[in-house]
């Protein structure tokens, strides 16, 4: 039961420090071109909703792989 918790702790904050890492990496792209006037409300929402969205698959691939290359041992 205690390694569930542990694996919980660790895809949290594996998921957080994606989505900040993300976060800033969307921060050196120029979106103005794709907003229109007096809709900058909504493309701010359509930035971090791109943000949680990659930055939570990229920590989900990453868990992934950990877990499968701990699975590996069982192979043989």
């Amino acid at each position: 039961m205690i390694s569930i918790g542990y694996s919980a702790i660790i895809s949290m904050v594996s998921h957080i420090v994606f989505i900040y890492i993300t976060w800033i990496a969307m921060q050196g792209i120029n979106f103005e071109f794709f907003v229109r006037k007096n809709r900058i409300i909504e493309a701010r929402i359509l930035i971090i909703f791109l943000t949680v969205a990659i930055g939570t698959t990229v920590s989900r691939f990453v868990l992934d792989i950990i877990q499968w290359s701990q699975d590996l041992i069982y192979l043989f």
